[in-house]
């Protein structure tokens, strides 16, 4: 945990989603909108800390709603005292001292590896959260070639330069692509 940081402590119940094929294997929880509005992003923001005592490391995700969520997959439940969907878990967190690097997905790691060069060097230059934006924008697309097109586009802004993705709500708000899973009943 950050020494300087002020931690932010709050309580969660743990859902699962409604609609997942391994929907047994991981939950999530929605911060309170009180932690979240502590937090230094609307957008996805790197976090470390403890639920029910265990230590973790995480990226949020915006929920659409100006607030975030957090996923929970079964090993991080079972090391925080074995919770289950239905369980309120105690959470200490506090912003990361250096950004996670992001999962480049197989479709833009192969573009990037066939783009300009100069797309590459713009690449590994920006930051850990300009990478997340741009895969986080491309991963937004609901169709195939709307994914493919941003993948293309990427590669052609990257190359002349272009750091950040342009128009890019990085807190779903007001597009909506973002959002925190639907809870089941």
């Amino acid at each position: 945990m950050t020494k300087n940081a002020s931690k932010i402590r709050f309580k969660a119940k743990l859902l699962r989603p409604a609609e997942s094929e391994n929907a047994d294997s991981w939950t999530f929880l929605i911060l309170p909108k009180n932690a979240s509005a502590k937090l230094p992003s609307r957008g996805m923001t790197a976090v470390e800390g403890t639920i029910n005592g265990v230590s973790f490391q995480a990226t949020l995700e915006p929920d659409g709603q100006k607030s975030h969520w957090l996923k929970v997959d079964s090993k991080l439940r079972e090391t925080a005292g074995g919770a289950e969907a239905g369980d309120v878990v105690t959470l200490e967190i506090a912003p990361a001292i250096e950004e996670p690097e992001p999962e480049v997905p197989p479709d833009l790691k192969k573009a990037l590896a066939a783009a300009d060069p100069k797309a590459r060097t713009v690449w590994s230059d920006i930051t850990p959260m300009a990478r997340r934006d741009w895969i986080h924008w491309i991963a937004s697309a609901k169709q195939a070639e709307t994914r493919a097109r941003r993948i293309k586009n990427a590669c052609s802004m990257l190359a002349a330069g272009k750091r950040r993705v342009c128009c890019f709500d990085r807190s779903g708000f007001y597009d909506k692509s973002m959002s925190a899973p639907k809870p089941a009943i």
